[in-house]
């Protein structure tokens, strides 16, 4: 069954998000060489705490409990890195995904930041990645089903030569972080199981994850981070986007209203921005 909020429930969940959005903004501002993934979860524990938000990760189930606010994965570390005292180097590309839940409602975003200077190679992985969210965004006003959208995406990134992972997807988002329905980034059957109404009052999670190289996954030993099979680097983007009216997403994890910030990601200093923030 589909959660559909009201106005004034999205209204709540925003404030969630743009807690979640200063903390991708204070992560872009300390993201660079030298930098620990430790260091990283420091400063975003260290924001949920002071706003008396939880840092929701902490409660997802899984095979051992997940102990950091954040999922920190670098390079070929597609999503759920633990953060420890790996330091950053330059030419590495980091993705970090959080959320918290705030008065009772969650909200979820991830990028991925270059790491001072990139190769070419990887910097097209980012804007192709950042590309298929914005593609989405573009979509739902337009289409009725998600399929619609999610088909295009995919096309989008098979087109640039790189794969969409397919093991994971994104989800519902709400008064529990991970909710119905799950949001696929690839392909999938019109009125599938996986398939669903684009219906006002949906929030969701769309975060494309996508590969260099092939499509495949593996979970390393600590239970939670998931790499790519062939080694080659992934990037992530997301945000939660409530669908209002005539279909028009609201970015929930964005920049505050009245900000004079135009993009959809933070931008951080000597490690130039991430595509689509500027």
């Amino acid at each position: 069954m589909l959660n559909l909020r009201s106005r004034r429930e999205i209204d709540a969940m925003r404030k969630a998000g743009e807690l979640v959005w200063q903390a991708h903004a204070a992560l872009a501002e300390s993201v660079r060489p030298g930098v620990t993934t430790a260091e990283l979860n420091d400063i975003v524990e260290d924001i949920f705490r002071r706003a008396g938000a939880e840092a929701v990760f902490k409660t997802v189930a899984g095979p051992v409990p997940f102990p950091a606010a954040t999922c920190i994965s670098v390079n070929e570390q597609i999503v759920h890195g633990v953060p420890g005292d790996r330091p950053l180097h330059e030419g590495d590309i980091v993705s970090v995904d959080t959320a918290c839940r705030l008065d009772g409602w969650c909200g979820d975003a991830a990028v991925t930041h270059p790491v001072g200077a990139i190769s070419r190679e990887h910097q097209r992985l980012l804007e192709v990645t950042a590309a298929a969210f914005r593609r989405a965004l573009e979509l739902i006003p337009q289409c009725r089903w998600w399929s619609q959208v999610a088909s295009e995406m995919e096309r989008l990134v098979k087109a640039a030569g790189c794969s969409v992972v397919r093991d994971l997807v994104g989800h519902g988002v709400g008064r529990e972080l991970h909710e119905p329905p799950q949001v696929p980034n690839f392909a999938i059957a019109r009125g599938s199981a996986s398939d669903f109404e684009l219906l006002p009052g949906l929030v969701l999670a769309i975060e494309p994850m996508v590969n260099a190289g092939g499509e495949a996954v593996r979970r390393q030993a600590d239970g939670w981070t998931q790499v790519t099979a062939d080694g080659r680097y992934s990037a992530h983007f997301e945000h939660t986007v409530a669908i209002g009216p005539g279909r028009q997403p609201r970015l929930l994890t964005g920049p505050p209203e009245n900000s004079p910030h135009d993009g959809l990601w933070p931008v951080g200093r000597g490690t130039g921005p991430p595509p689509g923030a500027a």
